[in-house]
């Protein structure tokens, strides 16, 4: 029996076949590669089989310590919830917004971008003090945990956006901001807005994620940029606002141990969802002070870089705001 993307929300786990659970693997953001997923259909792994298996399982078909260790926690979390619906991960809604845009069934399937990097030093005050924050968060929190609320998850990612948006002039960030798009309208957990005149532009929206739900959280965000952008052409003077000029927007999906980037323009949309992310915030991070500081800092690096970029492109033309997106995927295409 094998389902199609627009059936996979009307099984439960169980009822998987082979490629149902591949669709849904990919869409978690587990790193996993096309050996790996060759593996699961040589073997035939359903999703029965699946919720049974163990990292020594998966290692005996030939997976790699790394990749084994992601689907044995995998299976444990989804034999927790035996009875959970696809449609928790994946609704019709969602399967819409990825056809849409002809991304494939998944997240992996977006094509990539390197996002722009604002270095800082380790000594930056911002930087310090996000340390400083996060650490005092990880000590009276006890860390993030996969099931971890969203209220645990905003304390973490407050800290690091407000610290990346103080480093640059004339930026707000405001969370829980409403959005009016010509199809939907709703509100993005937190968007970053540049002064423009009397004006205020939103340039970057970002959406929180639940640890096993990235998939949904990039068709949100996806869907959010989009009103956004709507939003902001609304805004703009009448002779600009009514044509169909080019324009671009970033987001940012995270759980707050793992960070993707999106960049949306009129033409095309790409992510780094092949490319990993992520902080650490479990409590024994606090053991490596180096290493946290280090991931945390390459985090703000792209999101600063990213503010930077589009905060100068606000009054900009279409044409030079093309340039500006052109030279950042060749510089994707130069790297490969």
């Amino acid at each position: 029996m094998s389902i199609s993307t627009t059936e996979l929300n009307a099984y439960l786990v169980e009822n998987w076949d082979t490629e149902g659970l591949v669709l849904y693997l990919q869409a978690q953001g587990l790193k996993l590669d096309d050996e790996d997923f060759a593996i699961i259909c040589k073997e035939k792994i359903n999703g029965l089989s699946f919720l049974d298996m163990t990292r020594e399982d998966f290692q005996s078909y030939g997976l790699k310590g790394g990749p084994a260790t992601l689907l044995a926690k995998e299976s444990k979390v989804l034999k927790a919830k035996p009875k959970r619906s696809f449609s928790s991960y994946y609704t019709q809604a969602d399967i819409k917004v990825f056809a849409k845009h002809k991304l494939g069934d998944s997240i992996s399937s977006i094509p990539q971008f390197e996002p722009a990097i604002h270095k800082l030093e380790d000594t930056n005050e911002a930087l310090m003090q996000c340390i400083k924050e996060l650490r005092l968060r990880l000590k009276n929190l006890g860390g993030l945990a996969p099931d971890s609320n969203e209220a645990v998850r905003y304390e973490f990612i407050s800290s690091i956006l407000h610290a990346s948006v103080s480093l640059l002039e004339g930026l707000i960030l405001a969370p829980q901001f409403e959005v009016v798009g010509d199809e939907t309208t709703g509100r993005v957990d937190y968007a970053i807005k540049k002064l423009l005149d009397s004006l205020r532009e939103e340039i970057v929206c970002i959406t929180e994620s639940k640890q096993h739900q990235v998939a949904m959280g990039f068709c949100q965000n996806l869907l959010q940029i989009e009103s956004a952008c709507q939003t902001n052409k609304r805004k703009r003077k009448a002779e600009e606002a009514f044509s169909d000029e080019y324009d671009y927007m970033y987001g940012i999906v995270t759980t707050a141990t793992e960070w993707y980037f999106i960049l949306y323009t009129t033409e095309g949309i790409y992510s780094t969802s092949e490319k990993c992310y992520s902080i650490n915030f479990r409590k024994s991070a606090l053991d490596n002070e180096d290493k946290f500081r280090r991931s945390v800092k390459r985090v703000m690096e792209v999101i600063v870089g990213l503010l930077e970029d589009r905060a100068g492109a606000v009054d900009e033309k279409p044409l030079a705001k093309k340039r500006r997106v052109d030279n950042i995927l060749n510089k994707e295409s130069g790297s490969v």
